[in-house]
């Protein structure tokens, strides 16, 4: 566990957000084990893993570097929230959850059936605030050639505004359009040129950090700022470090997160 606390979480984090992430991967590990879930993906109906496949790890060999190092603090502190976590899962109705997590939210996590097609009731969107305050990356802009974005999109090179109309801002809210956003505040549909895309497309074929964004024209480029960083699905682990720093505990973090949860021994499922 400590393995996989390191390479999901960065160390200097607050012990009560290291110890959530430490009970949301384990409830992760000890589902797939108890259902005996095989899949390449987090949830039935998924088609994408996001930024990693299920769940990075450092070796033991790896973490042997880190005292080398001299990262022995760090390291002391991730095996301190595994410890003090020792075998606590999530449950929901008597069974572990898929304690899905991503980095940062752009102010509000995501509902499972927007993302994936499955909806799971522990998995709501709920605010998150505390992102924007911590994380030094909450807000990032991409600039992008106008054709490229055309190109990545498959669009068409007809379908590109004349030089003279992208001299006039005012054909910028023709060429973007955001029809529909989800409820966790992420673009949901949105016509480019007069084609639709759902925001997860977008975000997947123009490599968005994120699907809460806003698209705006500066001559032949294209500025797309993002807010957040992942699916939005679950735990927010800069909200849940925002949480921490305001003096959450790890059942508070976990509970606002995860919707109606329980906590229960990993033993109840592994033992069968």
């Amino acid at each position: 566990m400590t393995g996989v606390l390191a390479a999901e979480m960065p160390a200097d984090f607050e012990l009560e957000a290291l110890k959530a992430q430490a009970i949301a991967a384990r409830t992760f590990i000890v589902r797939r084990l108890a259902e005996g879930d095989r899949s390449g993906v987090p949830v039935p109906g998924a088609d994408v893993v996001d930024s990693v496949d299920h769940q990075a790890y450092l070796s033991s060999k790896e973490l042997d570097k880190w005292i080398e190092l001299g990262k022995s603090d760090q390291l002391a502190k991730l095996r301190r929230a595994v410890e003090q976590t020792k075998g606590i899962i999530m449950t929901y109705q008597g069974k572990p959850i898929t304690a899905t997590f991503f980095s940062a939210s752009g102010g509000y996590t995501e509902n499972s059936e927007e993302y994936w097609s499955l909806k799971l009731p522990y998995l709501r969107s709920v605010p998150s605030p505390w992102d924007k305050s911590v994380n030094p990356s909450f807000k990032e802009t991409l600039t992008i050639p106008l054709h490229e974005l055309f190109n990545k999109l498959g669009l068409k090179d007809s379908a590109l505004p004349a030089a003279a109309s992208l001299a006039d801002q005012a054909a910028a809210p023709a060429l973007f359009q955001i029809k529909s956003y989800t409820a966790g505040h992420n673009v949901k549909t949105m016509l480019i040129s007069g084609q639709s895309f759902t925001g997860r497309e977008l975000r997947e074929r123009l490599g968005l950090r994120s699907a809460q964004f806003a698209m705006t024209l500066d001559g032949d480029d294209v500025k797309i700022t993002t807010y957040g960083n992942g699916h939005g699905v679950g735990m927010s682990q800069w909200g849940a470090q925002g949480m921490a720093k305001q003096g959450y505990t790890t059942t508070q973090i976990l509970k606002h997160y995860y919707t109606g949860i329980s906590f229960a021994q990993a033993s109840e499922w592994l033992e069968h």
